[in-house]
């Protein structure tokens, strides 16, 4: 009986551990694909940190024991290239001092100015170490640490799953504490929305505006319209609807200024291109995913109603954000 038990357990955990496994193995190709930016991202040159010397590939389990620091030693070579990176053995060993009338043994986790003595003690001819790396794997997926060892400055510290949405949480979780701090300080939000609606009626504009309220779902500022109306200057005003797909809903009151002059100058009630001198345009703004487009419809005074597309942020002139 205990070891029909025995062999029912292993059968059980035995998914779980390639699960984990694979999970791995997904987080070092991650790891792979974004060291080099995140390190740029962290302020670090990647040439700054060879040679590196690797301190710890613990496993998580006890199945990957024997497979994950092979693993993770030949995705760390890859990205730094194996020439730049030692391997120290002793640094997870239990480790003896010997000095004049002492002798000292230790274990557990080794200080960086012993890493730095390991290191002169193996490297021979070669240049000092100039970071550490731990590289363990965790039931999520691995855990980076690079630190300078000349410094004791943290380099690096990230943790990689497969689909790398523990970053992407921690980004939003970031993002929402700079735009709190951002509204505490009273800083201004803007956004610049270019909008082409192309058929079957023509509207072509330029918004620059600002987000302001409560939870910043009001934007309101300058536009400017090339077409419907022809040449024409005013205000806008849109508010957003973040539970339907980020929806911007909005109107735009512009005055034609060709026409605006030709009146002036005439005293007479003249339009140019079929436009009045005041237009007001109905605005509906649907964001495409995450991306910097949007699709648009326009309905203005004019008569004219179109579909086009919306460039939202895009830089078109340096001086505008």
């Amino acid at each position: 009986m205990p070891w029909a038990l025995l062999a029912a357990a292993s059968l059980a955990l035995a998914p779980s551990a390639w699960a984990g496994r694979e999970a791995t193995q997904e987080s070092l190709d991650r790891l792979q694909e974004t060291f080099a930016t995140r390190a740029e991202e962290a302020g670090v040159h990647v040439k700054d940190l060879l040679p590196a010397i690797v301190v710890s590939v613990a496993p998580a389990y006890e199945q990957t024991r024997a497979w994950y620091p092979t693993a993770a030693l030949n995705a760390i070579s890859r990205v730094l290239g194996a020439a730049a990176v030692r391997w120290c053995a002793a640094c997870e060993a239990p480790r003896t001092d010997v000095a004049k009338g002492r002798l000292e043994q230790s274990s557990g986790p080794v200080a960086l100015a012993e890493i730095a003595r390991l290191d002169e003690g193996m490297r021979g001819s070669s240049p000092p170490a100039r970071s550490a790396i731990w590289l363990d794997e965790t039931p999520q997926g691995v855990s980076l640490r690079v630190v300078d060892l000349r410094t004791g400055r943290i380099a690096m510290a990230e943790l990689l799953d497969p689909r790398l949405s523990r970053r992407a949480r921690t980004e939003v979780n970031f993002n929402l504490s700079r735009e709190l701090d951002r509204r505490a300080r009273g800083d201004s939000l803007t956004q610049l929305f270019v909008d082409l609606v192309l058929f079957p009626g023509q509207h072509i504009s330029l918004d620059w505006t600002e987000q302001w309220g409560d939870t910043n779902a009001n934007l309101s500022g300058l536009t400017l319209s090339l077409v419907d109306p022809f040449l024409g200057v005013g205000g806008v005003y849109y508010r957003a609807i973040p539970e339907a797909f980020n929806l911007l809903v909005g109107a735009q009151l512009s005055v034609s200024i060709p026409i605006a002059l030709v009146q002036a100058f005439s005293k007479s009630d003249q339009t140019l291109l079929g436009d009045n001198l005041v237009t007001l345009t109905g605005m509906v703004r649907i964001p495409i995913g995450r991306s910097n487009y949007g699709i648009v419809a326009s309905l203005s005074t004019n008569g004219r109603f179109g579909v086009g597309i919306s460039l939202m942020n895009v830089s078109i002139l340096p001086v505008l954000p």
